[in-house]
């Protein structure tokens, strides 16, 4: 009887331990991601300007550098939404649009009716949302939609079944109508994005709106997921139409996803870092730069690169990220790099500027959830022009921040020292 009950306790402990097994596995899973990270400092090949960085990027990456688009630059909500809803007020055949950030307000019942009104209309409208992202969401909203015809998906909704894939988000913006015309940048569906940042209850944002033959890889970044979660594989000259060329700008549009190509978003940064020549200006709603990249920069610093860094200031969604932030700029600014914080609201712009050429822009933030965690979407356009009239929004911006010094960092309080500290060990997922 002691036999049967010692092989009995046996047995629940190889059960606890497998249990336990399969718990830790899935965490790990979950904070860490499947894929083997980049490990070592990439060798300057090259510059911005050379000819094989553009041809680099467009093997390293996936999609090629494209010919032939044209771009258009919306800051903050009052010339972001009314863009976005007009063109979607504007579609004859398809809308396919993709969103992290979709609460309740006034905002997102104005969108939610205008993509009801063209699916009633009879264009094809595809939304997907993050599960995550648009919990704010009243249920009512997405109603609206979804009576109305629209091909509503949530995006990795929790199951026990998807518990592996928990801390993989799609932070995604895309907007893409009749295939011809692509929205993507930093903005959430929410009323933190609308007005022109005139106070901290409304934020500084930017978007971009794209038209020429790179809009077809927008739209190949939004089916991506929409297999993933529907099944469904939309084609055909709606979706995909021919895009003549309308302007002069080269540009791709690349994505990662820990499920493939987790590191793309990394090497993007890594590659453009390490080529630049004369300046670097980054504007990072979340800067939590991993060892590899921040010693990318300072590497850039010390041969001559100059680098400007806007970051968020008092007025965060993240007091953690913020923190996190500050316990890394200590080698930077020993080099000689500017960090500023915006003052006036929360800073939520994600580009970065790299010798007066290469703009980067769409949703990816400076950090490891980005470049490792989150499904991200970033557009490369290489034009000077372009690149000049970021260059000046990003001076502007630069007037409205507070730079911090080397001696301000070093000489922090020591409780802000020690929460940066602690904050920091988060720092593989923010």
């Amino acid at each position: 009887m002691r036999h049967v009950h010692g092989r009995a306790r046996t047995t629940w402990y190889v059960l606890l331990a497998v249990i336990l097994t399969a718990v830790f596995g899935l965490l790990a899973y979950n904070l860490f991601g499947g894929e083997k990270r980049i490990e070592h400092r990439l060798e300057r090949l090259y510059a911005t300007e050379d000819p094989q960085f553009s041809r680099e990027l467009g093997v390293l990456l996936g999609p090629p550098v494209v010919g032939g688009n044209a771009y258009r630059v919306l800051k903050n909500g009052d010339e972001i939404f009314p863009a976005m809803l007009g063109a979607i007020r504007a579609a004859q055949q398809t809308i396919t649009f993709e969103s992290y950030i979709y609460w309740s307000g006034e905002i997102g019942r104005e969108f939610a009716q205008a993509l009801a009104e063209r699916a009633k209309a009879g264009v094809k409208v595809h939304v997907l949302l993050d599960w995550v992202g648009s919990q704010k969401v009243d249920d009512a909203v997405l109603h609206i939609m979804s009576d109305a015809g629209v091909a509503l998906q949530r995006y990795h909704p929790v199951h026990w079944y998807t518990l592996g894939k928990l801390n993989n988000r799609t932070h995604r913006k895309l907007l893409i109508v009749d295939g011809r015309i692509g929205f993507t940048g930093g903005v959430g569906i929410a009323p933190e994005w609308t007005g022109h940042a005139q106070d901290p209850q409304h934020w500084r944002d930017t978007h971009f709106q794209v038209e020429g033959p790179v809009v077809a890889q927008m739209q190949s970044v939004f089916l991506d997921n929409w297999i993933k979660v529907s099944g469904e594989v939309p084609h055909g000259p709606g979706y995909f139409p021919a895009l003549p060329e309308v302007g002069k700008g080269m540009a791709q549009m690349f994505s990662s996803s820990p499920t493939g190509g987790s590191e793309n978003m990394a090497l993007m940064y890594l590659l453009a870092i390490t080529a630049a020549t004369r300046t670097i200006d980054l504007s990072a709603a979340y800067f939590v730069p991993d060892d590899l990249t921040r010693k990318a920069l300072v590497a850039a610093l010390k041969r001559g690169v100059r680098v400007r860094i806007i970051v968020p200031g008092e007025h965060i969604d993240s007091e953690t990220s913020r923190s996190a932030s500050r316990a890394q700029w200590g080698e930077p600014l020993a080099a000689g790099a500017l960090i500023a914080e915006y003052a006036p609201t929360m800073y939520h712009c994600k580009v970065m500027i790299v010798d007066g050429f290469l703009v980067s822009v769409g949703s990816t933030n400076f950090d490891n959830r980005s470049f490792r965690l989150n499904d991200e979407a970033t557009l490369n356009i290489l034009d000077r022009d372009f690149a000049a009239e970021q260059t000046r929004i990003f001076e502007d911006d630069l007037a409205l921040s507070r730079p911090i010094s080397l001696a301000a960092w070093s000489n922090r309080p020591w409780r802000e020292k020690l929460a940066d500290r602690l904050s920091s060990l988060l720092a593989s997922q923010l």
